[in-house]
């Protein structure tokens, strides 16, 4: 029956359970060999279960977004825009905040469709919609009437606190009463969600991306452009990028015309390229300097006595298809005994590729997450007088100021940042936003 459907809708194929949790069970299938061999396990293990099988949209770019509504109102937390393909599950893809490379016009529909949807389906609080692009169409994979895992990161990103708001609309009230920040307004820096993987504590794991989620943790990059925002997070995620060095190069033969660009971006940047014979063949045909490395257990040396003597410092490996325990399996087990730095997806080494230009080029600042954030509120908190409770010095470098403000308002909450001005005092640390630690009830 999985071949007839197989035959009639066209590989590849998203293969599921009829109801996962993180993707588990799922996989990508690209022949009736592999289908088959699934479904026989899947019907082993749930007999009485249906298994879905849906048209996988090869190449298509996938994108998030989070809002919240009202049931009259909707107001778009965040538009995010997925580094890895669809097909890598969304908590171990890469994500970045504002979309990096669609059109104003396919994020205008993204938020129209949002808008629309959340109405449509009477949605009180939050909403997550994941889209996939492919070929200037936009598809609708599914809508989540409830937070993602993506609503801390988009609210560190915008300074709009939605699970907050999101608790007070389903408690009845409304988006129109906040005050919040216009939700099309552009982002001055770009904000970077990484995937934190735990292969390094499971020998033997696979670290291969796909519609299964494997990640364990998150980590943030801000900067004032893509690269170095990306940059910041492999950093964060101790993946050390090299900017220099050789670099291995063996992709699928779907990738070869892809990866040109990039193999001729590192050849200039100096580093010096291993790969597979194929591979090989296409960087030369190409004019790209290359060499020819043999295979994992072919005559030494080979790529595997090269990583385990410490020859290599970038690795980039993109299988096709559900690969199990075959040489590629055992060249990314080695990355990661070795710690060294490694890409399974062509995205991946695009942003990789970027990301390593511009740390040879420049050093990274440290920006601080309220800098070019518009504080939602502030109508409520201008114009106010404060009186100096304490002024204690805790260090040579270290102040500690109680200013307490009457009647700021209700809608002032503790995390949220103000600007202060004292009369007669100036300095650097009064153009720095304030925290806001503690509120009382009646507004003080």
């Amino acid at each position: 029956e999985a071949c007839q459907v197989a035959d009639r809708v066209g590989f590849p194929l998203l293969v599921r359970p009829s109801y996962v949790l993180g993707g588990r069970g799922m996989v990508i299938a690209y022949d009736a060999q592999y289908l088959e061999k699934y479904m026989a396990e899947a019907a082993r293990i749930t007999p009485d279960h249906p298994v879905y099988l849906d048209r996988f949209l090869e190449g298509a770019i996938e994108s998030d977004v989070d809002a919240l509504c009202d049931g009259e109102d909707v107001y778009i937390g965040g538009v995010l825009e997925h580094i890895e393909e669809a097909g890598v599950h969304s908590g171990d893809s890469a994500c970045c905040i504002p979309p990096f490379t669609l059109s104003e016009a396919q994020v205008s529909q993204l938020r129209n469709i949002t808008r629309r949807l959340a109405k449509r389906l009477g949605v009180v609080g939050l909403i997550n919609i994941q889209f996939a692009i492919k070929d200037a169409v936009v598809y609708v994979i599914e809508a989540n009437p409830r937070a993602s895992r993506t609503v801390p990161f988009v609210s560190k990103a915008t300074g709009v606190p939605l699970a907050k708001l999101a608790a007070r609309i389903m408690a009845g009230e409304k988006i129109a009463s906040f005050g919040l920040p216009d939700d099309e307004r552009r982002q001055t820096h770009f904000c970077v969600k990484e995937a934190v993987m735990p292969f390094g504590r499971f020998p033997g794991a696979d670290v291969i991306l796909g519609p299964e989620m494997k990640s364990t943790g998150e980590v943030m990059g801000i900067a004032n452009n893509f690269p170095s925002a990306y940059a910041k997070t492999q950093a964060a995620a101790s993946m050390e990028l090299p900017t220099g060095g050789t670099c291995f190069v063996s992709v699928c033969d779907r990738d070869k015309r892809a990866i040109l660009p990039l193999a001729r971006d590192l050849s200039r940047m100096g580093f010096k390229l291993l790969c597979t014979e194929g591979t090989c063949r296409a960087l030369t045909a190409a004019s790209i300097p290359c060499e020819v490395i043999g295979r994992i257990g072919s005559e030494e040396p080979n790529i595997g006595t090269k990583i385990m003597d410490g020859e290599i410092d970038l690795v980039i490996n993109t299988p096709f298809g559900q690969e199990t325990r075959g040489d590629g399996y055992q060249l990314r087990t080695m990355c990661v005994r070795q710690n060294l730095c490694y890409v399974t997806t062509l995205a991946g080494a695009q942003a990789f590729v970027s990301a390593i230009e511009t740390l040879r080029e420049q050093n990274l600042p440290v920006i601080a997450l309220q800098v070019g954030r518009k504080v939602a509120f502030m109508a409520d908190i201008l114009d106010k007088t404060g009186v100096v409770v304490s002024n204690r010095q805790v260090s040579d470098r270290l102040w500690i100021i109680d200013i307490k403000v009457d009647a700021l308002g209700a809608d002032l909450m503790p995390g949220q940042f103000v600007h202060m001005l004292i009369p007669g005092m100036e300095g650097h640390i009064l153009r720095r936003p304030f925290s806001v630690f503690y509120v009382s009830e009646d507004g003080s």
